[in-house]
């Protein structure tokens, strides 16, 4: 047998792992666009810019790696076309690869806006250490910066920025900061707390242009307002490399959609990580949640599969977010901004504590939560969402500050089935 895997990030690596595993003799061939010969953590790269961490802690396995695994390695080739009739694959170099079973692991790409001054140099992504490269060789010479968008990705540039002391203005299309995974109200503890710890926000606003002025850059916005800066960073979220299947057997949507075995249209060919389109466990739509842990999972499920037949299933993805701005955590899952009145909204706060609790209900199951402030029993809401399981008896706790897994042992006990008996014994015994 003989695997190919384009992409050796999150889904790649666990994938790599997981078959080597359960196959210690067959070919393992891997492809990436990637110059950079380590495994690393994309997760990491703010802290990495912002300077809390070394370039050597960013790396998350060894640097032996695909010599230990057996892997034949290609860096810096890009698989231009996969071709399923011939089992073969199209690189850059017009080099071509074939395989027995494939798996699509190429994630996604900075979303650049299609505005002029885009391509200057100083006007970068933050996808990948490139990106965190070409932003460390600018900031010797950088006391101020933009960032175009207020979504994660944007914050967290903002966020690294700060930290070195340069003075950092995000500017931000929508009317608050991370539109995509709160709603208003969530967000304005925030973004009130960004703002007071130095970073300058405007909403409501987009740059229509980039020009170089002398050393400086000048984003001009919708409004003409002019921003010089040293530095602009475009973080407008992610787009999945789906081009390679374009005009194949495979189905393609928004991202490459896959079945409960990671598996594509075309039998011998499997996606996961932020390429894949899978069932959303909460809005019940196919769709990506682009998360580090959801492509860990589906790496490792896609390898079983591959390996040995379509035996393990994928529960489904959910939407996750984890992130930390000056001391104040913000955890969303699920469903946040519910638009129809068939969902339930609990909401518990103290904004003078920066305290904010909000449970997302449908059908006596909790579908969403936002924490701000305290998040410590986040991981118990977070299996309530994922195993569907009927809160009816416990309800009335739901906003209690110490509301943990003690509280939910009676559900836990009538809804048994819902739970692996490892997950079971682990739940009743904590």
């Amino acid at each position: 047998m003989k695997y190919l895997i384009i992409g050796v990030s999150a889904a790649g690596v666990a994938a790599i792992e997981n078959i080597r595993r359960l196959d210690k003799k067959s070919e393992i061939v891997a492809v990436t666009e990637e110059e950079y010969p380590h495994v690393y953590s994309r997760c990491l790269l703010s802290y990495y810019l912002a300077g809390e961490i070394p370039e050597e802690k960013i790396k998350y396995r060894d640097d032996n790696f695909f010599k230990d695994n057996n892997v034949k390695i290609i860096f810096g080739k890009k698989v231009e076309k996969v071709i399923p009739q011939r089992n073969i694959v199209l690189l850059s170099n017009s080099e071509t690869i074939s395989y027995d079973k494939l798996l699509i692991a190429t994630g996604a790409r900075s979303k650049m806006e299609m505005i002029p001054g885009k391509d200057i140099f100083g006007v970068f992504g933050l996808r990948d250490i490139k990106d965190a490269k070409n932003i460390m060789s600018v900031l010797p010479k950088c006391k101020e910066a933009v960032i175009l968008g207020g979504g994660l990705i944007g914050l967290r540039a903002a966020y690294a920025l700060s930290k070195r002391g340069i003075k950092v203005t995000v500017v931000v299309k929508s009317p608050y900061i991370l539109s995509q995974i709160v709603a208003e109200e969530d967000a304005e503890i925030v973004q009130q707390h960004i703002m007071k710890n130095g970073i300058n926000i405007l909403t409501n606003l987009a740059a229509k242009e980039i020009i170089k002025v002398a050393e400086n850059l000048l984003v001009i916005l919708e409004n003409n307002e002019k921003l010089s800066c040293q530095l602009v960073i475009v973080g407008k979220g992610v787009q999945p490399n789906i081009e390679l299947v374009k005009e194949t057997p495979v189905k393609i949507n928004y991202g490459i959609v896959v079945n409960e075995y990671l598996q594509t249209t075309v039998d011998n060919i499997y996606a996961a990580g932020d390429v894949a389109e899978f069932y959303d466990i909460t809005t019940k739509e196919y769709t990506i949640n682009a998360l580090w842990p959801n492509a860990v999972i589906q790496g490792s499920i896609a390898a079983i599969n591959m390996v040995k037949g379509n035996t393990k299933k994928y529960e489904g993805t959910l939407a996750n977010n984890s992130v930390d701005f000056f001391g104040l955590p913000l955890i969303s899952c699920g469903i946040t901004k519910p638009k129809t009145k068939e969902f339930e909204i609990l909401v518990k706060k103290d904004l003078r504590k920066n305290y904010y609790k909000k449970i997302v209900i449908k059908d006596n199951t909790i579908v969403g939560l936002v924490l701000i402030g305290k998040i410590e029993n986040a991981g118990v809401y977070r299996e309530l969402i994922r195993k569907q399981v009927d809160i009816s008896l416990v309800k009335q706790y739901l906003l209690d500050e110490n509301f943990d897994f003690s509280k939910i042992i009676p559900v836990i006990k009538q809804q048994k089935e819902k739970f692996t008996e490892k997950e079971y014994k682990e739940i009743i015994l904590s």
